[in-house]
């Protein structure tokens, strides 16, 4: 007879059990051994099986989702997804067919939850490359699956609060029995009664994925336990009653609404908590009874109170005392201003209680981000923007109201005219327009949004002309300066094609472009501006405007009037890059008007670092051994600049490279046996030298190699095959088509091409002709007969060609005086060995003044300065001998 069916109490029958079977030691009270743990078998359905499998994994993916294991979660929906397709059978049969809800609530939190971290590109930057290649395959393995449960997922959608399915809460018979016999007169039992044992302790909430332990889900609690535990002795005659025990329908009901009743303030809690995570504003709450107890916040008029003006204001400065406080609430707090104003429209208080209203509704929209390094959300970017442009229209059309810092919030008078308010409108500008770049930089560049974010520029310029109308009213110098430079900086960098079709003739000197108003704005703050930094910024300012509209003049002389180059080290890090930005524009002028020595002079100090993206706040290059904090990488992250600003860098480059082409080449063609030749470009004689190591040249293909491929042309003298490397259909699709006026450039770059082809060639082989004709020559680089005679002259009146012009016969005489090959090596080592002997000698004076005593001193002196004598003339004299001997063999 199994003790199962034994009558007294447990300890009795435990021992009686004991003797029937094999002997063994006693074990540690509250355990079981493990042969009874072998012994004991759950009898379970198919359906359970199945629906505890998927609630397993359902809670393992929640738990994945809660780390961002991407990987994990992977892994586990794909188990999922074949557990599901086992169950399939089970569900046909007790759901007819119907998906159950857990399942589909699973879904819509694994899509929701996917669609957030794709979202979030700052994240997915910061992922591993295992966890972003899981996101990836998971996101379109989620994407697939979900079409096969569409119809389900949108009724769920719509009512996503209602409880998970009727079968959660259908109590599920799960017995534990020791012995076979047991399990058959257990299932006897069962079949004959008509009520069902009450499981509720072992039930599983699959909707939640709450899964106890053994001994919680099988037994329930221990509190459960010494509470009912008197009970049961004294209702069951034995231990068979109390473990297949049946509840009234009565107990069944009660426990079905109990643990209703904690889902739905589970659920409750939940929502809430996401809800304050969302508005960043999740906050302590004291608890009593389950119940929390909602902060206070301020109340509105009551029925029948008085609405006049100082009932407003005392309401308004009310609502204001709790802002930045620990326990306020932002959003309420942006709501109940709205209100307030709403009220004092309706009861028409005047214009003055309006603004200040309006002024405080947009200081809380201000303040509604706490984190001041992050953009402001799309929906409260576009509520500021209304209730500005309202309060500007209203202090506009308000001729007599002041609002205005200086004003004390005890003079403040909102009733009768001139109205007075305490602010400063200006203050509000400056942070909209810092709101308005921190916005651009947030988004994608490449993307739909950033263009919609760029169109309310428009918006911003407007209230940047109504607050500088408002302030040429009544506003102070100093203020009038700084909303003129705000303006500045919208106007500054965008191109207006007005001002050359003025330079052109095509439009009327009355019509007024952006050069013109620039100056007006500039002029003011030179003259009125107490600060360096914004007569700083607009004087660079002005000459990125001029330089932009290639006036290359004026911008050259306001930039060395100005001297800035001078102290320009000194300045905030923006000033610096807004200097940087100048110098790259001014370089791209002078080259468009062919001043190729003044375009290399601007573009080399920004090329020679290699750091030409960070200096013009463009981006951040990566620095080996992590050289930047993370600290320092956001602080340059907030000086970027916003895309639509940005200068083209292979733009620039290449004209810097072209430009010191046109430089370097016919230089090292003077100089080819000069030992003392210096490097004009470090840069472009790099990029130079390492083709020149490669050991098999192709076709060029980037922009570097179509530079380094025309200087080799050049330096042979082959004007055609120079000009075509440097103009051809990749090229002016890379760079010289995003010129203004492409035509010109390349016309110009052909003709810069030819002159300094031909300059090149005669330094080259001008030791091979006795004489040239100047035809000739024309007819080679395709150029005019003056231009060839212009650049001739020029280079023999510098010296750099020794021959000279016979105007009858036009032709090039040449007198032969440079060294030859032999001649040069013989100049350098007698050089090297003028050098050499020097040194000696200065070695040889420091040795020798070891030998004279302290004593000695003056005598020693004398002899210095005798010695210094001597070596003078003797230098002297070599000088004369080494010049002598070169005009003998020069004549030779």
């Amino acid at each position: 007879m199994s003790r199962f069916f034994a009558t007294g109490s447990d300890s009795e029958s435990d021992s009686a059990s004991e003797e029937e079977q094999v002997q063994r030691a006693p074990t540690t009270a509250f355990t079981f051994s493990d042969e009874e743990e072998e012994t004991k078998r759950v009898v379970r359905s198919t359906k359970e099986k199945r629906y505890e499998e998927i609630a397993n994994l359902i809670k393992l993916i929640r738990n994945y989702k809660k780390i961002k294991d991407m990987s994990s979660m992977l892994s586990s929906f794909e188990d999922l997804m074949r557990a599901y397709q086992k169950a399939l059978p089970v569900i046909a049969k007790e759901e007819g067919g119907q998906t159950p809800r857990f399942y589909i609530r699973c879904l819509v939190e694994m899509e929701d939850f996917i669609n957030e971290v794709w979202e979030d590109r700052e994240g997915r930057k910061n992922m591993s490359k295992n966890n972003s290649k899981s996101l990836t395959s998971l996101r379109q393995k989620l994407r697939k699956y979900n079409k096969d449960f569409e119809e389900d997922i949108v009724k769920f959608r719509e009512n996503p609060d209602q409880d998970d399915d009727e079968e959660e809460e259908k109590p599920e018979e799960v017995v534990e029995f020791e012995d076979e016999e047991d399990s058959a007169v257990a299932f006897k039992k069962a079949g004959s009664e008509a009520s069902e044992p009450d499981t509720s302790k072992f039930k599983k909430n699959v909707a939640d994925g709450e899964e106890g332990s053994e001994s919680e889900s099988d037994w329930g609690s221990s509190s459960d336990s010494e509470s009912t535990s008197s009970e049961d002795e004294g209702q069951y005659q034995n231990i068979r009653e109390r473990f297949i025990k049946k509840v009234t329908d009565k107990e069944e009901e009660e426990d079905k609404a109990k643990r209703k009743e904690q889902r739905k303030e589970r659920k409750e809690k939940e929502r809430k908590k996401k809800k304050d995570e969302d508005d960043e504003e999740g906050e302590w709450e004291t608890v009593k009874g389950g119940v929390a107890i909602p902060s206070e916040k301020p109340k509105m008029f009551a029925k029948d109170a008085e609405i006049n003006v100082a009932a407003v204001l005392k309401k308004l400065s009310e609502i204001i005392a709790a802002r930045g406080k620990k326990r306020t609430d932002r959003r309420e707090q942006i709501e109940l201003l709205h209100e307030l104003q709403s009220i004092a429209d309706t009861h028409n208080l005047g214009p003055a209680v309006a603004v200040k209203i309006k002024f405080s509704i947009v200081s809380s929209i201000f303040d509604y981000n706490p984190k001041v390094s992050d953009a402001m959300k799309p929906e409260y970017w576009s509520k500021i923007l209304e209730r500005i442009t309202e309060m500007l229209d209203m202090l506009l059309n308000t001729k007599d109201m002041v609002i205005a810092e200086i004003v004390s919030e005890d003079a403040e008078e909102y009733e009768t005219p001139p109205y007075k308010i305490h602010g400063c409108v200006l203050t509000l500008v400056e942070r909209l327009d810092e709101e308005f770049t921190k916005l651009l930089k947030e988004c994608d560049p490449h993307s739909n949004e950033y263009v919609e974010r760029l169109k309310d520029e428009k918006q911003v310029s407007t209230i940047i002309d109504k607050v500088q109308e408002y302030l040429e009213r009544q506003g102070t110098v100093s203020e009038l300066c700084r909303v003129y430079l705000r303006k500045i900086e919208h106007l500054y960098y965008k191109f207006d094609p007005n001002v050359l079709k003025q330079k052109e003739g095509e439009l009327g000197p009355d019509v007024i472009t952006s050069v013109q108003v620039m100056e007006k704005l500039c002029k003011y703050v030179y003259a009125h501006d107490g600060t360096d930094r914004l007569r700083t910024r607009a004087i660079l300012s002005h000459v990125y405007h001029h330089a932009l509209h290639d006036n290359w003049f004026q911008a050259r002389d306001l930039i060395l009037m100005s001297h800035l180059q001078e102290t320009i080290q000194h300045s905030d890090p923006a000033t610096q890059i807004l200097y940087n930005r100048t110098i790259a524009h001014l370089g791209l002028c002078a080259f468009r008007h062919a001043n190729i020595k003044d375009a290399h002079n601007c573009l080399v100090d920004l090329m020679v670092t290699g750091k030409v993206k960070e200096l013009l706040a463009q981006g951040l290059l990566p620095q080996r051994q992590h050289e930047r904090s993370k600290e320092q990488e956001k602080i340059e992250k907030q000086r970027q600049m916003p895309f639509h600003m940005h200068i083209n860098l292979e733009l620039l480059e290449c004209v810097y490279l072209v430009s010191a082409m046109l430089i370097e080449i016919p230089y090292m063609a003077a100089h080819e046996f000069d030992a003392r030749r210096r490097m004009i470009s470090k840069t472009f004689y790099q990029q130079l030298r390492s083709s020149e190591r490669q050991s098999l040249v192709g076709p060029p293909e980037s922009m570097r190699e179509h530079v380094v491929a025309a200087a080799k042309a050049m330096r042979n003298g082959n004007w055609l095959a120079c000009n075509n490397f440097i103009i051809n259909e990749k090229m002016n699709a890379k760079v010289w088509d995003l010129f203004y006026q492409a035509d010109k450039v390349r016309d110009m770059l052909t003709r810069l091409n030819k002159e300094e082809a031909l300059r090149t060639y005669l330094f080259t082989y001008s030791h091979v002709y006795d004489s040239i004709s100047m035809p000739k020559l024309a007819e080679m680089f395709q150029l005019k007969r003056p231009v060839v005679h212009s650049i001739i002259s020029k280079m023999i009146i510098n010296e750099e060609l020794m021959a000279s012009l016979d105007d009858p016969t036009e032709t090039v005489v040449m007198h032969r005086s440079e060294p030859s090959r032999l001649q040069s090596l013989a100049l350098q080592l007698t050089d090297k060995v003028n050098n050499f002997v020097d040194s000696n000698e200065r070695i040889f004076e420091m040795k020798q003044g070891n030998f004279f005593s302290r004593g000695n001193q003056g005598n020693f002196r004398d002899r210095q300065n005798y010695n210094r004598q001597g070596q003078d003339w003797g230098r002297q004299r070599r000088d004369r001998d080494r010049d002598r001997n070169r005009e003998e063999n020069r004549n030779y």
